[in-house]
């Protein structure tokens, strides 16, 4: 399916413009919240109106303010799961499930709600009311509801921002097993990157109503480029870098410089490196693309300690509060046996080369 997107839409802090030709089937929009993201999903619904622009999806023009035409919300084959999932209250499980069959000939109503509630693992809730129900089965009955009419495409706004480790764990494999049976587009917005992460091929990364960075989720994970689109893929360590030419460039804040294999693209500002990433080094002789550090403070977790370390190079203009160096479980016993490292050592292929901008 073609998604072509070309509108804005003017909001009280800033424009929402919205730039996106696709014919992705899993998409996901990552984003802080306040970014743009559920506007984006309500404009193509048409829950939102932009102010100029055009949306069409497969060929089917649902708005284009130069025609002055705007498809209603019910007329665009879309459903549409709402964080609180928006069950009515007084109606049944089955009557919520029917309800998402209007359009549908009142002769094959009963026998697709059986069918959805058979899908869903419902059988038994039927005559049960929203109030009733865990928040699973809250949504497994929303998602029902949401495909018993078939729609082409299907939106997921935060669908598991509100619930706890265990029930999100549970549902998401839910919902990962519901996509496999799901031939039409799915566009899911979160502020979670491990959700978008395992649900989406393809990614929109949005910031004050701008999308930053766009394209496969492995490879916007892999290299962000822009700085706000990596400390949404959840990178904790950044330095200002100025680029000393095509391979050597001066970490400001780590005191260090660097050399690459690969060239540093023009135009980088800043170094990100995740807090997983660094080698320990024991060494006494310094190791090339690495810095001293001494500890500032540690929290040690259930599966992993995490260290709190100031860089200690020699050149550096000015250090950054600290730096982040995350350390699973299984590596405790050389740390034990050895202390804190003298040098943590940067792998060229985790280096992130940022931008301040997408601009």
């Amino acid at each position: 399916m073609h998604l072509l997107l070309d509108f804005t839409k003017h909001l009280q802090e800033y424009d929402l413009t919205v730039r996106v030709d696709t014919s992705a089937s899993r998409i996901g929009i990552l984003g802080a919240s306040g970014c743009g993201k559920s506007m984006t999903l309500k404009s193509i619904a048409g829950i939102v109106r932009p102010d100029a622009g055009k949306i069409c999806v497969d060929g089917d023009v649902f708005f284009d303010s130069g025609k002055k035409l705007c498809v209603r919300p019910q007329k665009r084959n879309v459903g549409y799961l709402f964080q609180n999932y928006a069950l009515f209250p007084t109606m049944t499980v089955e009557e919520n499930v029917l309800a998402g069959l209007e359009n549908v000939p009142k002769k094959e109503r009963r026998e697709r709600c059986a069918a959805m509630i058979a899908r869903f693992h419902l059988a038994g809730l039927e005559k049960r009311y929203p109030g009733e129900l865990s928040g699973g089965q809250q949504q497994r009955v929303a998602l029902a509801r949401l495909l018993a009419g078939a729609p082409k495409m299907i939106f997921l706004d935060e669908p598991f921002s509100a619930m706890d480790a265990y029930l999100k764990d549970q549902l998401q494999e839910q919902l990962f097993e519901m996509l496999q049976q799901y031939d039409g587009t799915m566009i899911l917005v979160s502020h979670n990157r491990d959700e978008i992460y395992r649900f989406c091929e393809d990614l929109l990364v949005m910031d004050r109503g701008r999308i930053i960075r766009e394209g496969k989720t492995k490879d916007v994970f892999a290299n962000p480029k822009v700085k706000q689109a990596s400390i949404l893929t959840g990178c904790k360590n950044y330095t200002d870098l100025v680029r000393i030419d095509a391979h050597h460039a001066h970490l400001v804040d780590y005191g260090v410089d660097i050399e690459t294999k690969g060239e540093i693209p023009e135009g980088t500002t800043c170094l990100g490196y995740r807090a997983h990433d660094f080698i320990p080094v024991w060494e006494a002789e310094e190791p090339v693309n690495a810095f001293p550090v001494r500890e500032k403070s540690r929290a040690a977790l259930p599966f992993e300690e995490n260290f709190y370390l100031v860089p200690q190079g020699d050149h550096r203009e000015h250090n950054p509060e600290h730096i982040c160096w995350f350390v699973q479980r299984s590596e405790y016993p050389e740390l034990e046996t050895k202390g804190l490292p003298r040098y943590l050592q940067m792998a060229e292929e985790k280096m992130l080369f940022l931008t301040d901008s997408a601009d």
